[in-house]
């Protein structure tokens, strides 16, 4: 396959051709080599890169098996905690260690060829750390007490592992992997394997790699093998590294005997090497004192560092910082891996009461501040902006981080050697000793070994190399003789040439060191580390059977012109043919960062972000926060969930209802905030070509979480049919064991969800939040915060808007509401929201706080209502004003520059007719107290029909079975249009606050059912809409919150949105489409009627102006332009067309032939000259007829035929 270049194409969120995903469950087949979905033909034969399946597959059974024992323990099951804690800390490790290696080699190599997709996953990989984190505090702090709460806790901690780690290796398999099996090479994947394989510590890999053998079926343990010889460098002595590992505890019967064989071999070879009498230099040197040859060395490291630092501050050079930046990755992973190897070999083997993980903690924060500077130096350059304002800050930064890390690193040093180091001398033999340190020498990868090797021993004697090496040769066991011999080549590596043979190198192993060898330079054929090839030959991979799929002779690095030489690492000179061992083949990638709590690497900074971004989440207020507040009442509930579903195992019938409410009411407001961001808020971050494929794993994310979702209901729904079944007969035995089990389940997903979503929303936060601020302006994200409001229907907001606001501080409140009236500013929002609120229901919750003054229920009420409180009096308080203080009002009204037009026109009529609409009103209550509820004195006291024949309710208009009492002439009607059609005035329909029904004929408080006990509650009309006092029990109707009206359709985010410019409601295919603000304010312009509260159908036009559908039909029956701007309808091509054929045919008379015209375009808007005619003018620009004559004058044109421009 042919390489791509780097960068070369993107996955954008939806794209055209989809890459092919990878199918996690096919590896589980036996009976299939492919690791591929039906179709796809891609195997691990092919794509070396989907060995990681099998990986997953590992990781996947080891989850599994772990949580059902945790759950066999919680419900009673039995089992034995102590070893269940063994296997959580075993998973752990193993798959840390698997993130940590994909961190630092797999997703930097991904990031240089797809942009945006690797960060947000080692952002997963954090959370997930954080969850082994309390997972391990369990174990720890609780394990001893081993009570029931402590199991369930342990049953729903093992499950939201095995779920968060199961979606995030899904996707890894559905985006990460097909990715890098179309973006790199054969060889390339290959070489990313091998990295991957090289940056696990190696004992790790020595558990690793058996423990991955036995998880697989034979014929996919041979797949692997197979895939793992074109993976692993052809040179023998890493084979046989490699496939000792990978032998390990699972020999098959079919190689047993030659398994046996090797076994005798290396004890031979192993007690041949034993025979040798090595002893230290002296008795005072232990093998426990080489400690101290890795400090003596680390503070000579840091020391040049240092003098390297004053070096570029007294030079101000800054064009070498790369080497610098080099070193210090190089001297920073030495010592965080030193100190692991610390914290879990060394010290628990001393004391376990001893402990330096606070100053391991505070050394690798120093090394990041350091990383951080140097980075910050190459990116600004020319240091004018940031925290640093000039060049000399800078350096003195730089050379004060150098000091502050040796010094830190010199008291540590200090403590362990008075405190740990007497303590091994005196407590521990010499064997026990070696083991220690052979033991905390293998926490290192093989990657980092190969260069800290050869820098240590290059800081050693003659006299402490040989012991180094020598203690390493008796301490490791006889099934370690490859890996003994390679670490000992490498080692070799570290001392300088003889200087009677420059050609040669001082061999340093034990056989070299022997009297029967004294000559360390002859002995080039007995050497251990002897090897046919060396670091810098060329080499051929083993093929088995294979001629096709061959890697070339040397890797290709598609990192190579990323990183600087290694020759920069100042490590001493090595020779092109030192000692013969051969190298890994792989290099160290600069500039990456560790994550203490994850894993010990300091290759984590690709994922880091600017200091910029950062600090962008700030207090000033973006509208785009908006759609983040939701994400403090998504914790919260979901806080609420994972608490409460540990009742459940009460049994408490009431705690279960009340719990499902609660959960139906999350699922249904996330749902809702999915979709905004995938239909909304996702796409107008693809739409930026810098931010391509930033949220596509957001998307499967929500396609995850969603199947949570309705696998917690399915698990509600059962336990709520089995309590419903018992309430008449008695429980059986076995219910409270079944209930049990369903409980726990219940609880672990509740954790689960929990852990999930929790996990999403600060990914949100930390990565796609500071984006905005960056890529889009205010204007921008207001109209995006628009869209979102505007495909949200008027339930989803009312309960939306309670849910949100009951977490949120008055001031939160505050900032969100005046987001919300800056996107909804030419909408009738506002009045909805007022409207609304006063007749919703308030929860204790909000009560409460409305009675400490702090809930938005009034303090945003007043807010809303205070520039119309002066223009709202009472009937009761007008009627009672003279004619002055009335005009009074009408002026402060007229003068009020915060009203809106029409607003403001309303409000004026009605002030100028109230004395009218008093004196019609004033007794209304007294007539309905006289009524005594009968409709007796009420003119319309009597059913309607529809249709009479089926004695169905309503009018000729709607069909429903109330009447409405009209509040401006106390008379019942059907609905407003048979009021107005009677009527000298038009009915208000929102005034109104009585109804009647037309079965029992009592009336009532309007209302969705008949309060009468005759009736039965029976419903007045399928949809009934409060704030409209609209009832409809033939069509299907929303009510839109911007309108503030009822309009039909399925609703908001169905087959409508609300465009907040224009204020009108548009059917989900005008998404796209020409915005006039408050365009369908006003009056049709072929009947005049008044489009936006008009009943009849509105036809948006290309011009962004409206008319009622059936004024166009009846309008372009003789007409092609717009009545108000005169632009085309549509697109009129043919019919120019047509106009050009005649036009070619007519023949003008002689005096007009050579006259021209100027013309304006309706369409393009643009000027020109055209020949002259009585009726059509062509534009020149656009070719449209649609052109007005603007200069009339007898002019001669420039040529004979046309004399357009």
């Amino acid at each position: 396959m042919a390489s791509p270049m780097a960068g070369d194409g993107v996955l954008a969120l939806m794209p055209q051709e989809v890459t092919a995903p990878i199918d996690s469950s096919a590896p589980s087949s036996s009976n299939s080599n492919s690791a591929s979905k039906e179709g796809n033909q891609r195997t691990i034969q092919e794509y070396p890169v989907l060995i990681f399946l099998y990986f997953h597959k590992a990781i996947r059974s080891e989850l599994d098996r772990l949580h059902r024992a945790a759950v066999e323990l919680a419900t009673g099951g039995g089992g034995d905690v102590a070893e269940l804690a063994e296997r959580c800390r075993f998973l752990i490790e193993i798959y840390k260690h698997h993130c940590n290696a994909e961190d630092a080699v797999i997703f930097p190599a991904l990031d240089i060829r797809v942009k945006n997709v690797a960060r947000t996953y080692s952002l997963e990989h954090k959370g997930e750390s954080d969850l082994f984190e309390q997972m391990l505090k369990l174990l720890k702090c609780d394990m001893q007490n081993n009570n029931e709460g402590f199991r369930r806790e342990l049953a729903s901690c093992t499950g939201a592992i095995q779920t968060c780690l199961s979606q995030h290796m899904s996707k890894e398999e559905e985006q990460v992997f097909p990715l890098l099996a179309d973006k790199f090479s054969f060889e390339e994947q290959a070489d990313l394997v091998w990295q991957f394989l090289c940056n696990i510590p190696v004992n790790m890999m020595a558990e690793f790699l058996p423990w991955l053998s036995s998880c697989v079926s034979p014929d996919e343990r041979q797949e692997m093998l197979s895939c793992l010889s074109k993976i692993v460098p052809a040179e023998k002595l890493l084979q046989q590294v490699i496939f000792s590992w990978m032998e390990g505890k699972t020999k098959t019967s079919t190689t047993k005997e030659k398994n046996e064989k090797h076994e005798k071999i290396g004890k031979r070879k192993h007690d041949e090497e034993s025979e040798i009498n090595i002893s230290p230099i002296s008795d005072e040197f232990l093998p426990i004192d080489e400690i101290l040859h890795w400090h003596k060395a680390i503070r000579k490291e840091l020391n040049d560092i240092s003098d390297e630092a004053r070096k570029i501050q007294s030079s101000g050079d800054f064009s070498d910082l790369s080497s610098f930046n080099l070193r210090l990755q190089f001297i920073a992973d030495v010592c965080i891996f030193h100190s692991t190897a610390e914290d879990k070999v060394i010290f628990p083997a001393v004391d376990s009461e001893v402990s330096f993980e606070q100053e391991h903690q505070e050394e690798e924060n120093q090394f990041n501040k350091f990383r951080c500077l140097i980075e910050e130096i190459q990116r600004q350059r020319a240091p004018a902006g940031g925290a640093h304002t000039t060049p000399e800050e800078f350096y003195e930064d730089l050379c004060s981080h150098a000091d502050n890390i040796i010094e830190t690193i010199q008291k540590h040093f200090d403590s362990e050697e008075t405190k740990i180091l007497p303590l091994a001398r005196m407590h521990f033999s010499l064997d026990k000793q070696r083991k220690i340190l052979f033991k905390s020498l293998c926490m290192m990868p093989l990657k980092l070994l190969e260069q800290a090797l050869p820098w240590l021993v290059s800081n050693l004697t003659d006299d402490e190399a040989r012991s180094f090496l020598a203690n390493i040769h008796l301490t490791a066991s006889a099934s370690e003789p490859a890996l003994v011999t390679l670490l000992s080549g490498w080692a070799c590596k570290g001392r300088f040439k003889d200087s009677t043979n420059p050609k040669k190198f001082l061999c340093l192993t034990p056989q070299c060191s022997t009297k029967e060898n004294p000559d360390t330079n002859s002995c080039e054929g007995f050497c251990a580390c002897a090897c046919p090839l060396s670091v810098n030959d060329n080499f051929t991979l083993l093929q088995p059977n294979k001629t096709d799929n061959s890697r070339p002779v040397k890797r290709i690095n598609y990192l190579e012109s990323q990183i600087p030489d290694l020759e920069e690492l100042k490590v001493p000179e090595i020779n092109s043919k030192p000692c013969r061992v051969p190298a890994l083949g792989v290099e160290m990638i600069p500039g990456r960062f560790s994550l203490r709590s994850f894993a010990p690497y300091l290759y984590s900074s690709l994922f880091s972000f600017d200091s910029d971004i950062m600090s962008s989440v700030s207090d000033t207020a973006r509208p785009i926060d908006t759609i983040f507040k939701f994400h403090k009442a998504i914790r919260k509930d979901l806080e609420y969930l994972d608490v409460e579903s540990g009742k459940l195992i009460n049994c408490d019938e009431n705690i279960l209802r009340q719990f499902i409410g609660r959960f139906r009411l999350l699922w249904g407001l996330y749902r809702a905030h999915s979709n905004a961001e995938d239909d909304i808020v996702f796409p107008a971050l693809e739409s930026r070509e810098t931010l391509h494929n930033v949220s596509h794993s957001y998307t499967l994310d929500h396609k995850q979480e969603e199947k949570i979702f309705e696998d917690i209901s399915e698990i509600l729904s059962e336990i709520s049919n089995s309590h419903e079944s018992f309430t008449e007969n008695p429980k059986p035995t076995n219910f409270p064991k079944k209930h049990n089990k369903l409980a726990t389940r219940l609880q672990s997903m509740c954790k689960s969800l929990r852990v999930t979503l929790d996990n999403h929303v600060l990914r949100e936060e930390l990565e796609l939040w500071p984006l905005f601020d960056k890529h889009f302006t205010v204007e921008e994200q207001d109209k995006i915060v628009g869209r979102i409001i505007g495909t949200t229907g008027a339930e989803v907001l009312q309960s939306m808007l309670p849910w949100v606001t009951d977490v949120l501080s008055q001031e939160e409140q505050n900032k969100m509401m005046d987001t919300w009236r800056q996107a909804t500013k030419n909408t009738m929002f506002n009045e909805w929201l007022n409207e609304w609120w006063k007749n919703s229901p308030i929860s204790p919750k909000a009560k409460e706080k409305e009675e400490a003054g702090s809930s938005i229920g009034l303090g945003h009420q007043e807010s809303l209502d205070q520039t119309d409180q002066m223009f709202k009096p009472g009937w009761k308080d007008i009627f009672r004003m003279n004619q002055n203080e009335l005009e009074s009002e009408i002026r402060k009204v007229s003068r009020d520059p915060t009203l809106d037009p029409r607003r403001k026109a309303y409000l004026i009529q009605n002030l100028m007719t109230s004395r009218w609409i008093a004196a019609q009103q004033k007794m209304p209550e007294t007539k309905a107290e006289k009524s005594n509820g009968e409709g007796s004195e009420i003119p319309g006291c009597s059913a309607s029909f529809r249709d009479a024949e089926k004695k169905e309710f309503g009018c000729e208009h709607y069909k429903r079975n109330c009447k409405l009492v009209a509040a401006c002439c106390n008379k019942l009607f059907t609905c407003r249009f048979c009021h107005d059609k009677v009527s000298d005035h038009t009915m208000d329909r929102k005034l109104t606050a009585e109804m009647m029904c037309m079965q029992c004929l009592k009336i009532q408080p309007v209302g969705p059912t008949c309060k009468t006990e005759s009736c039965n509650g029976l419903s007045m009309a399928k949809y009934c809409c409060n704030i409209c006092k609209f009832f409809d029990d033939e069509r299907t109707v929303y009510h839109c919150p911007f309108c503030n009206l009822c309009r039909l359709g399925k609703g908001l985010g169905v087959d409508f949105f609300h465009c907040m410019t224009c204020n009108c409601c548009l059917g989900m295919k005008l998404k796209e489409h020409k915005c006039r603000e408050k365009g369908l304010e006003t009056n049709c312009p072929i009947c005049c009627d008044f489009l936006f509260t008009s009943s009849a159908a509105v036809r948006s036009l290309p011009c962004g102006h409206f008319m009622h559908s059936a004024c166009f039909q009846a309008y372009t029956c003789s007409h092609y332009t717009c009545p108000i701007c005169t632009k085309s309808l549509g697109d009129m091509a043919v019919y120019f067309g047509m106009l050009d054929a005649l036009l070619a045919t007519e023949v003008l008379p002689e005096e007009y032939r050579d006259r021209c015209q100027d013309i304006l375009c309706n369409d393009c808007g643009k000027k020109g000259q055209t020949r002259f005619h009585w009726l059509y003018h062509k534009c020149g620009s656009c070719g449209s007829y649609n052109t007005r004559v603007i200069k009339t004058e007898a002019i001669v044109c420039s040529t004979s035929d046309q004399a357009d421009r």
